[in-house]
C-alpha cells in the first residue's frame, strides 16, 4: 500500500477501486447483555434500497409444491427447490420461534462465485428463517441447501441468533458448476460480543468442538486443492485463504468493527493500526468482552456511530461543512490530480434501507419474547418501532408494497423518515438536536412501556395465545403508525424552526444565527482579505 501527503482533512492515497461497502452487523450474547436477551443488528445499506417491513404468514403446503428463487439484490430469477410441508411465519429477519439473521457482504474470490447457483444469499436467510427452530438449526438448513442447490453468491458474513445462541457464520462457494460452499460457523463464547462489516472476521477455528464450532468438512482441503493453502489443517486462517483483504477491507469494513469494540470496552486501548493497514498490525479479535452489560438502547445507541471521539470523526474535518454533517457524498473515493482519495465510511450512514435491533429472550414464550426492533432510513435519525415476532400483521407505514423506491407517498415510513433526515442535513447540528429529543422521547416511551405491555400480553397469553397474539399486533400496527404519523410533525416543525437559514425560537420570533466563528475563520483562512469590509467614508457610515 502506498500512502502520499495527508490532506488537512484526513484522506490518503489508497489505490483501489471505487466500491460501495454495505452492511454492518452487531452481535451481544446472553452474558453480555442487561436482561440475558442475545441481540444481533443489521444495517441494510444501498444508495437504491427501498427500506420496508416483510411478512410472510406460516404456511402448509402441498407435497410437490415448489419454491421460485429470485436473487434478493437484482430480483433475478435463479430457479426452483421444493417446499417442505411447513413454513414458519417470518417478519423483517426474524421468525416466530425467535431465530434472527442478518449478513454482510465480503465477495472474496470473484473465481469461487457459483454463477449456476440456484441459492442467493438473501432467499438463504429467508427459507432459513422459514424452516429453523434454532439457530443451529437455520446453519444446517443453510448448508445442507447449498450443498443440494448450489450458492449463487459471493463471500458472506451470517450473523444467526436464537434467544440462547449466538453464531457468526463464513461462507464462499466453491466456483460454477461446483455445488456447494465452504464454510465455517463459531458460536460466540457467552458474556461476550462480536461485528462484522463487509469483511471476513474467522480466522484460525477449533477443528474438534462441535458444541461451538461447525464447517464443511473440505473448507480446507478444497483450499489445497485449489492452490490456495499448503500449511497445517491446524494453523489455517479462512480470513486469508478466502478473504482477501485490502487497505479498502481495513478502511472501509474493520473500521466499524473497531468503532463499534472502542465504544464497548474502551478499557481495551485497542489501537488503529489494523484499521489503517499499518504493516504487522494485530488483526482485531473475532469477540471481545463488554466493559458493561450492554441494554437494547445500548445496542441501538452503537448502530449510531460517526467515529465520535476518534482519529476518524466525521464531524470534524472540513468535510462535515460548517454544520459537522457526519455524511460524505459518494462515491466513496475520488481523484484530485491523478491522485486517488477516500472518505471515512462509518456504520450510520445515509444510505442506510433498514436497520433493526432483534432481541431474543429465552423466558418468554416465542410471541412475546421476540422483538424486532426495526427503523427505516439513517440508524441516527431513525425511531426503532418493537415489532413482537409474534403478531399477525405489520403497520401498514412498513409494510412491503406501500410505495417505492420511485415513487414518494407520506404513507410510507421509508419516505417519512427520509424526507426528515435529508433536510437535517442542511443544517445538521442544529436540526439533529430537534430531531433526536422526538426520537428519544418515542424510543424512551417504547421501553418504559414495554414491562407492562408484556405483562399484559403474559396474562393473556395463558388463557389463549390467540390472545396475546391479537394483543400485541394492535399494539405493534398503531405504535408504528402512529409513529410514522409523528414524524411528519418533524418534518414540518423542522420547516418551520429553521426557514431560509433563519432560527425560530420558543415565541416564534425569528433569529439570524448565522454560521459558527469557526468557519467563518476558515472563509478567512481561504479567501484572505477578500471579503474584508472597509467602510468608504462617513456618508457610508450614516
Amino acid at each position: 500500500m502506498k500512502k502520499s501527503r495527508m490532506l488537512k482533512w484526513g484522506a490518503i492515497f489508497i489505490g483501489i477501486p471505487a466500491l460501495s461497502f454495505a452492511c454492518t452487523n452487531y452481535l451481544i450474547t446472553k452474558g453480555a447483555s442487561q436482561d440475558g436477551s442475545t441481540m444481533i443488528t443489521f444495517s441494510a445499506d444501498s444508495h437504491t434500497f427501498y427500506g420496508n417491513l416483510t411478512f410472510t404468514p406460516a404456511r402448509d403446503h402441498l407435497s410437490g409444491t415448489m419454491r421460485d428463487i429470485y436473487e434478493w439484490d437484482s430480483g433475478k430469477y435463479l430457479g426452483q427447490i421444493p417446499e417442505v410441508a411447513h413454513t414458519y411465519r417470518v417478519i423483517g429477519l426474524m421468525n416466530e420461534h425467535q431465530v434472527s439473521l442478518g449478513e454482510t457482504t465480503w465477495e472474496g474470490r470473484e473465481e469461487l462465485r457459483d454463477t449456476t447457483g440456484t441459492i442467493d444469499y438473501g432467499s438463504l436467510m429467508f427459507i432459513a428463517l422459514e424452516r429453523s427452530k434454532t439457530a443451529r438449526e437455520a446453519i444446517r438448513v443453510m448448508t445442507d441447501l447449498v450443498a443440494q442447490y448450489g450458492y449463487y453468491s459471493t463471500g458472506e458474513s451470517f450473523s444467526i441468533a436464537d434467544p440462547n445462541e449466538v453464531w457468526i457464520m463464513e461462507m464462499i462457494g466453491k466456483g460454477p458448476g461446483n455445488r456447494g460452499a465452504v464454510w465455517v460457523a463459531r458460536r460466540i463464547p457467552d458474556g461476550y460480543i462480536s461485528a462484522h462489516a463487509n469483511q471476513t472476521r474467522i480466522r484460525q477455528f477449533p477443528l474438534n468442538d462441535p458444541k461451538n464450532c461447525l464447517y464443511a468438512s473440505d473448507v480446507i482441503s478444497f483450499a489445497r486443492d485449489e492452490g490456495y493453502y499448503q500449511g497445517k489443517d491446524e494453523d489455517f486462517d479462512f480470513a486469508d485463504v478466502y478473504g482477501l483483504h485490502d487497505y479498502g477491507a481495513y478502511r472501509f469494513c474493520e473500521a466499524r468493527v473497531y468503532a463499534m469494540f472502542n465504544r464497548a470496552a474502551p478499557s481495551l486501548n485497542l489501537t488503529t493500526d489494523y484499521v489503517k493497514g499499518e504493516p504487522g498490525a494485530e488483526p482485531l479479535p473475532l469477540w471481545i468482552k463488554p466493559d458493561k452489560k450492554l441494554s437494547v438502547h445500548d445496542v441501538m445507541e452503537l448502530m449510531r456511530d460517526h467515529f465520535e471521539g476518534t482519529e476518524f470523526d466525521m464531524t470534524q474535518d472540513i468535510g462535515a461543512g460548517p454544520y459537522q454533517l457526519p455524511y460524505r457524498w459518494r462515491p466513496l473515493t475520488w481523484v484530485v490530480d491523478s491522485v486517488e482519495y477516500f472518505n471515512e465510511r462509518a456504520t450510520s450512514t445515509q444510505q442506510t434501507g433498514f436497520s433493526y435491533v432483534s432481541q431474543m429472550r429465552s423466558w418468554l414464550p416465542d410471541p412475546i419474547g421476540g422483538i424486532h426492533w426495526f427503523g427505516v432510513d439513517d440508524t441516527y435519525s431513525t425511531v426503532y418501532v418493537p415489532i413482537y415476532c409474534g403478531i399477525s400483521e405489520v403497520p401498514w407505514a412498513y409494510a412491503k408494497g406501500n410505495g417505492d423506491f420511485l415513487h414518494f407517498t407520506w404513507e410510507s415510513a421509508f419516505w417519512v423518515f427520509n424526507f426528515v433526515s435529508n433536510f437535517c442535513y442542511l443544517r445538521y447540528s442544529d436540526m439533529i438536536q430537534d430531531v433526536q429529543k422526538v426520537q428519544r422521547e418515542l424510543e424512551g416511551r417504547f421501553l418504559s412501556d414495554q414491562p407492562q405491555i408484556e405483562e399484559a400480553a403474559l396474562t393473556l397469553y395463558k388463557q389463549s395465545p390467540r390472545l396475546a397474539v391479537d394483543y400485541l399486533t394492535r399494539y405493534v400496527v398503531d405504535l408504528g403508525n402512529s409513529t410514522v404519523e409523528r414524524w411528519k410533525h418533524v418534518g414540518e416543525f423542522l420547516l418551520f424552526k429553521y426557514l431560509d437559514g433563519n432560527m425560530k425560537d420558543e415565541f416564534g420570533d425569528v433569529h439570524h444565527p448565522g454560521y459558527p466563528e469557526s468557519w467563518y475563520r476558515k472563509i478567512v483562512e481561504e479567501t484572505g482579505d477578500w471579503f474584508e469590509y472597509e467602510l468608504m467614508g462617513e456618508d457610508l457610515e450614516e
